[in-house]
């Protein structure tokens, strides 16, 4: 992973994280059944962070230029509660998700690939991409995972900022608590849905 000098220190003051969807939270494929129906790869340990993430204090949103039942279904699955799809002016979607949530531009991170996303990326605290995002969007972001969208890209981003704000030995320590990880992680459907 490729971390720039200021983004601990930005990594810190974060209370929500934006994500793209294709080619972030999927592998950027668009699969097509025989009746035309679309199908979306999404990744479990991604979905897992989310949870994670959300359980830590942490917000989550989503804004895509493109619109699906299926991300509908899964992000209501994780709980995100921010979702703006068919927003291909994603400038425009963002100030209406930052004045809803009462936040301020360095309070806001973002998960981008391809040139679309970069208007808000110019614009957040913390600007991260996935490891196949384009050259653009890479020398924009001040994080780089070390993998690309679809397969736990989401995941280690979301442990950089819960590390930075020293979040991650606790949820790691839930785990190791059988007792813990009962009540107030997962039920087995929920972690086999994540």
């Amino acid at each position: 992973m490729e971390i720039k000098a200021e983004a601990l220190e930005r990594a810190k003051k974060i209370k929500i994280i934006i994500f793209d969807v294709d080619g972030v939270m999927t592998d950027g494929g668009i699969y097509v059944g025989a009746e035309g129906e679309l199908y979306k790869p999404f990744n479990c340990k991604d979905g897992l962070g989310i949870t994670l993430a959300h359980r830590s204090g942490l917000r989550t949103a989503i804004i895509t230029g493109r619109e699906s039942k299926q991300l509908a279904y899964r992000a209501g699955e994780l709980h995100i509660t921010e979702v703006m799809q068919g927003h291909r002016n994603k400038r425009g979607a963002y100030k209406e998700l930052k004045d809803r949530q009462g936040l301020k531009d360095e309070e806001i991170a973002y998960v981008g690939d391809d040139l679309i996303d970069l208007p808000v990326m110019l614009q957040v605290g913390l600007p991260m991409a996935v490891a196949d995002a384009v050259t653009e969007v890479q020398e924009a972001s001040l994080v780089i995972s070390s993998k690309p969208g679809g397969h736990g890209a989401i995941r280690q981003l979301l442990e950089f900022i819960l590390k930075s704000q020293g979040k991650w030995e606790a949820i790691v320590a839930s785990f190791q608590d059988v007792n813990e990880q009962i009540d107030n992680i997962a039920t087995p459907t929920e972690a086999l849905q994540q």
